[in-house]
């Protein structure tokens, strides 16, 4: 918990209607004693999920909050849902507590009027977020956060392979390209729209182009060919080298996974820079994987947990979020025997005993060398991309 210093000096550096907010913190918390707070939550995780029943007995115990995970496959599920729900007129006793929720979904809530705020730049715990050394955590897939979003966690694209036969992973496109030639048929990415092949076809798209200024603002429709032509024209070059020449993709990076585990890829790749470290620890993968990215750097974010605008809970799931921005939280999540999800905290800066939660040794799997992480293109560039991309190769 930040001291009473702590957070004196933090309110004093904020404006007026937060420094209100703040004051007002002890309210919101006598608040939320009682409530239930309803977390849409994806669940494809057995570390995740276990991570969040730790977090629900947490504050259940500090807070009297009870926090009930809501599984669910696709955030975009739960927009439709509360979108629906504002049509049909109920603007309160939502469905919907909290949502952890990335950039495409965050850019259509907030434009739609479904998110409740802003609130989280005025949590206490708020104060350790690395605002300047980690941009993202407010702005998301191009669009201001405006406090409508708490950052939760950091993501990079990564690779990762076995160090014995990888000696000399890749670490450009250019380089990729060379490897798969060398290595044909033992890389692949997932089949768009699965999140992390778009999310190479855009690191191929900012690596493969000169001029990246227009994949930072809306579509032009009109300009979409010419300002997505390299990745095309890479894409026709690394296809026929791909795991069954480029005309079948893996469902998913986890399908990659257990196809690298089975030897029947070199390389796999990921969202998380630590998940070749956890998988390690849980001995899913030798102690001899390498994780990499590339120099120039590789596309990188923050996800974050958001509260509708008709929830029930909203006290109750401000204080939820605030728990889980406290560094107990943070660091626990960050350890690869838990869940291994990069910190959004300012480490550094935090007081001896906090900083002391995030000094684990290096465990292998970890990436060595932390690349500079890209900005993501606008949310836009999302759906254009995948479009294309299936009228291409979806077939």
């Amino acid at each position: 918990m930040p001291t009473r210093r702590h957070l004196l000096a933090a309110v004093a550096s904020l404006p007026f209607t937060s420094r209100a907010f703040a004051a007002d913190w002890p309210d919101v918390m006598r608040a939320a004693r009682g409530q239930t707070v309803y977390f849409n939550a994806w669940a494809g995780s057995e570390r995740i999920n276990a991570y969040l029943q730790w977090a629900g007995a947490e504050v259940d115990k500090r807070h009297g909050v009870k926090l009930e995970h809501v599984k669910i496959a696709d955030t975009a599920e739960v927009v439709k849902r509360v979108r629906s729900e504002k049509q049909a007129g109920r603007t309160s006793q939502g469905s919907a507590d909290m949502v952890w929720i990335n950039g495409e979904n965050f850019v259509a809530m907030k434009r739609d009027g479904l998110l409740f705020g802003p609130f989280s730049e005025r949590l206490p715990h708020y104060v350790h977020v690395d605002v300047s050394g980690k941009p993202t955590t407010r702005v998301d897939f191009s669009e201001p956060v405006d406090g409508m979003e708490a950052p939760w966690g950091m993501a990079q694209l990564t690779f990762f392979g076995d160090g014995k036969r990888v000696p000399q992973p890749p670490r450009s496109l250019s380089e990729l390209i060379d490897f798969a030639r060398r290595h044909p048929g033992r890389f692949t990415y997932p089949k768009p729209p699965d999140f992390h092949g778009t999310t190479f076809l855009k690191q191929v798209l900012l690596e493969a182009s000169r001029d990246r200024q227009p994949f930072y603002a809306p579509v032009d429709a009109h300009r979409f060919a010419a300002h997505s032509a390299p990745l095309w024209s890479t894409l026709e070059v690394l296809h026929p080298l791909l795991w069954r020449h480029g005309r079948q993709f893996p469902a998913s990076n986890t399908a990659m996974r257990q196809m690298l585990a089975d030897g029947e890829l070199l390389i796999t790749l990921t969202f998380n820079p630590n998940e070749a470290a956890t998988e390690i620890a849980a001995r899913r993968l030798p102690a001899s994987v390498v994780s990499w990215q590339h120099a120039g750097g590789t596309i990188g974010n923050t996800h974050f947990l958001a509260i509708p605008f008709n929830a029930k809970a909203k006290e109750g799931a401000q204080v939820v979020i605030d728990f889980l921005l406290s560094p107990a939280a943070q660091a626990r999540k960050a350890d690869v025997a838990h869940w291994g999800d990069p910190t959004v905290l300012a480490v550094e800066r935090l007081p001896a005993a906090d900083k002391a939660l995030f000094s684990q040794a290096d465990a292998p799997g970890v990436v060595a060398h932390v690349a500079p992480a890209l900005p993501e293109p606008h949310a836009s560039w999302v759906e254009a991309i995948e479009r294309e991309w299936t009228r291409r190769y979806g077939q």
